[in-house]
């Protein structure tokens, strides 16, 4: 007779062959978006449960996994908790049970279910629920729907919602874990393109390359995009499921601006280094790199004749747009670029995504001063990644990004859902 983990160890690989079994497609999975006004998050949009019902989610791409408020009428009949040691707890890598007690058991208060810890990290409050599987929908390139039947979430109290947008049910994390969306999903590489208006469409694609991103004024042709390419680090001192990358100089117009080389990798402490994130709205930066960046970008805006004017918080870095010129990529500034290991290998910003238009007068530089010592040197914000196009090649290790959509003058709802 086979031993208990032998038992365990069967469940588990016959857990992920099914799952992935439901998931042999031939064409990418997608997963619309679309962005929040008041917030400014961006939202997800997943049907999940039987009968399917469209729930919103906050994305995060350095998020855990799925976690979502069971308490507020989630009713499905393929709703299942995770019990102790089954194949879900196993592939979530979770052994701590707990007992909660209803009768009759509902979605996220079962008996004897194994316990995940998500996190709100908007407000930084986690707690400890259940895990929990179900079934969730997701559209393809094909224009077919594809079913993941035990998608492993977990189910959270009404409470941990607090501070996200209204109509969020929670948070769908896309980051470094066994269970988060593109593990579940199979996925070693997905692309991620966030919209800049609230009515324009995002999506994040599931699979490999092309991306079929089309300009407004072909229908025909896709546009070709080409990435350029930073590592993927972890953090040895502080593991995470977030994107840590290698940006080693910032520049304006190609010029470097002066930073503490101590700054941009992690230190013994866990600290320093750059990393992508879709929760903080404006890219942040250490106060010495943020001042580096300022001084050399008003100087270079106010040789261009555009003045200077009051601040407006939480931005620093004001002007006045009465000789502001302006291209289809944004006000004409001074281009801010992130350098990655390869010293040729650049990313930059237009003025559409270094900007931030606060009236028609008014224009700010969308970066913020982070202070002095924080956990993380730069945090890349979703506004510089707006109508941008970010591929995570997790297999490769890697993170490609590429502009050719505002290149080609389209965006992100030149995607074809």
């Amino acid at each position: 007779m086979a031993s208990s983990p032998q038992l365990f160890a069967f469940s588990l690989l016959l857990f992920i062959s099914l799952s992935k079994a439901a998931l042999q497609q031939p064409k990418s999975l997608f997963l619309p978006i679309s962005k929040d006004p008041s917030s400014l998050q961006y939202i997800a949009h997943l049907h999940l449960g039987t009968p399917l019902k469209s729930r919103n989610f906050v994305l995060d791409v350095g998020g855990r996994y799925l976690w979502m408020n069971c308490e507020s009428r989630y009713n499905s009949s393929t709703y299942k908790p995770g019990r102790c040691g089954s194949p879900p707890c196993l592939a979530a890598k979770v052994s701590d049970c707990a007992y909660c007690y209803s009768t009759p058991p509902k979605p996220g208060c079962s008996t004897n279910t194994c316990i995940l810890n998500p996190k709100n990290t908007i407000t930084g409050v986690a707690a400890s629920e259940e895990l929990s599987t179900d079934v969730v929908s997701f559209k393809s390139t094909a224009h077919t729907k594809t079913n993941v039947p035990r998608f492993i979430f977990s189910c959270s109290r009404v409470g941990l919602l607090e501070g996200l947008p209204r109509g969020a049910s929670g948070m769908v994390g896309l980051g470094r874990t066994t269970i988060s969306l593109p593990s579940q999903l199979s996925t070693p590489k997905f692309a991620l393109c966030l919209p800049p208006k609230i009515k324009s469409k995002g999506v994040v694609i599931f699979g490999n390359p092309p991306y079929a991103f089309y300009p407004p004024y072909n229908k025909k042709k896709s546009i070709d995009l080409q990435f350029s390419y930073t590592k993927l680090y972890n953090n040895p001192v502080h593991p995470s499921a977030e994107y840590l990358i290698g940006v080693t100089g910032i520049t304006i117009d190609k010029k470097h601006i002066p930073i503490s080389p101590a700054l941009l990798s992690i230190n013994n402490k866990g600290d320093g280094g750059t990393k992508i994130s879709t929760i903080v709205p404006y890219t942040v930066l250490e106060s010495s790199i943020y001042n580096g960046l300022k001084q050399a970008f008003s100087k270079g805006v106010q040789a261009m004749n555009v003045s200077k004017v009051a601040p407006v918080a939480p931005f620093t870095e004001c002007f006045s747009t009465e000789f502001l010129g302006y291209t289809p990529t944004g006000p004409f500034v001074p281009e801010i670029g992130f350098v990655f290991e390869n010293k040729e290998m650049y990313w930059e910003l237009y003025g559409v995504n270094s900007m931030v238009e606060i009236s028609r007068k008014v224009v700010c530089l969308a970066f913020v001063d982070g202070g002095a010592g924080p956990r993380t040197s730069i945090v890349i914000g979703s506004h510089q990644l707006q109508d941008n196009v970010v591929e995570f090649d997790l297999a490769a290790s890697r993170v490609g990004f590429s502009r050719d959509l505002l290149n080609a003058h389209a965006g992100c709802d030149g995607f074809r859902f």
